[in-house]
């Protein structure tokens, strides 16, 4: 590593950064006072901001965005392109007590392309479909659709969003955003291509 904490296989870790984790990907960039333990996985391309904290058993796809504040726990996945913002509150124990350790946390999934609103709370056990969006500080209980687009305490599931980030207004269950994708509404789920 350079005195600049650019590594041969450009991955930059600042100089007030502490990484334990040898499976950092490669284009990766962790700033200052960011905390990667070891056993901890951030792929390709990432961003993990200033003052962030990711334990051991916490995955993290390529090409992600983690800005300032984030502590990622254990069992929390994070799938490919997908934007935390700052503050966002992950959980990882249904049933929280000081010095009551488990042998086995509740998982959490966020899925490709998926994008939560800064300060938002992530209770375990829940599944950020692709390409939802959930709203600043909106608390999420239960699982969040594909494409859904979710506010409020406790979330609730307001409309649906595009790829591309654009709510989306659907005509006998169908919908054609601005930037020319295609859904279709089914069943209490949305698919692209229509």
């Amino acid at each position: 590593m350079t005195g600049d904490g650019l590594r041969a296989d450009g991955v930059f870790i600042h100089p007030a950064a502490l990484v334990e984790s040898d499976q950092i990907g490669a284009g990766t960039r962790v700033w200052a006072f960011a905390h990667v333990l070891k056993g901890a996985v951030v792929g390709r391309g990432c961003n993990v901001g200033d003052h962030c904290y990711i334990e051991q058993g916490a995955t993290i796809g390529n090409d992600s965005v983690i800005k300032n504040g984030v502590a990622i726990w254990d069992r929390v996945t994070i799938e490919d392109r997908v934007f935390v913002g700052p503050n966002v509150a992950f959980t990882n124990d249904l049933v929280p007590r000081a010095k009551a350790h488990r042998d086995v946390y509740d998982p959490t999934l966020i899925c490709e392309g998926a994008s939560l609103g800064a300060n938002a709370t992530i209770v375990c056990g829940t599944t950020i479909g692709r390409y939802a969006l959930v709203g600043a500080g909106t608390v999420v209980t239960k699982d969040v659709p594909d494409f859904g687009l979710v506010v409020g305490n406790p979330g609730r599931l307001v409309g649906y969003v595009c790829r591309c980030g654009q709510r989306l207004r659907f005509a006998e269950d169908r919908a054609e955003c601005a930037c020319g994708s295609r859904f279709r509404r089914t069943a209490g789920h949305v698919e692209e291509g229509a």
